[in-house]
C-alpha cells in the first residue's frame, strides 16, 4: 500500500503521461475509492460499479489534474460525482423497469434500513440542490461527505474561504428543508 506523498507523486507522473505510474495510482486508491462510494450508496454492488465508473473516469482524465490541489481533493471530487451519476442511473432505471412491468409489490430501501434509506434521502436532497443552486452541491459534498477541511476545498474550487463557508452554509440549509420535506 502506497503512502499519501507516494500516491500523489503517482498522480503527477501519471498526468504527466507516466501510464506505469497511472496503473500503479489506480491500484492503490481503489480501495479508499470504494470506501467513499459505500459512503453515498447502500448497496455494495452499487458502490462497486460507482467506483469502477470513478476509476475508469480518472483514467480518462488524469491529466486534468493540474497539481493545483492535493490529488485526493480531486479524486473526492471525481468520486462524489460517480456515486451520485451511479444513484440517478440506478433510480432511473428502477423507474424504467418499474413502468414497463406489471405492477409488484417491490420494497422501498427506505423501509428496510435506517442507514439506505437517511443516504437516499441525502442523494434526493442533493439531486434537487443541485437543480436549483448547482454551486453549492460540490462544496457541501466535500466537507460533509468527503470530510476534507476548508481550506483544501477552497484550492481545488478556486473561491475563496469565506465564500466557501457561505455556500456550504446556504447548502446544508436547502438540504436540511428538502429533508424535511419543505
Amino acid at each position: 500500500m502506497t503512502d499519501r506523498s507516494d500516491t500523489e507523486e503517482l498522480a503527477r507522473r501519471a498526468a504527466a503521461g507516466d501510464s506505469a505510474a497511472l496503473d500503479r495510482l489506480l491500484s492503490a486508491i481503489r480501495p479508499r475509492v470504494l470506501e467513499q462510494c459505500g459512503r453515498f450508496l447502500p448497496c455494495r454492488q452499487d458502490a462497486e460499479e460507482a467506483a469502477q465508473d470513478a476509476l475508469v473516469q480518472v483514467a480518462r482524465h488524469i491529466e486534468r489534474f493540474e497539481g493545483r490541489s492535493l490529488f485526493s481533493t480531486w479524486l473526492h471530487t471525481v468520486v462524489a460525482n460517480c456515486a451520485r451519476q451511479t444513484y440517478r442511473s440506478l433510480r432511473r432505471r428502477a423507474a424504467e423497469q418499474a413502468s414497463a412491468v406489471l405492477p409488484v409489490e417491490i420494497p422501498d430501501p427506505r423501509t428496510t434500513s435506517v442507514i439506505a434509506g437517511s443516504r437516499l434521502d441525502l442523494l434526493d436532497a442533493l439531486d434537487k440542490l443541485e437543480a436549483h443552486r448547482p454551486e453549492l452541491v460540490t462544496a457541501l459534498v466535500l466537507r460533509d461527505l468527503c470530510q476534507l477541511d476548508y481550506q483544501e476545498i477552497a484550492g481545488q474550487l478556486g473561491i475563496p474561504v469565506g465564500t466557501l463557508k457561505s455556500r456550504i452554509h446556504h447548502a446544508r440549509r436547502h438540504v436540511r428543508e428538502s429533508l424535511r420535506g419543505n
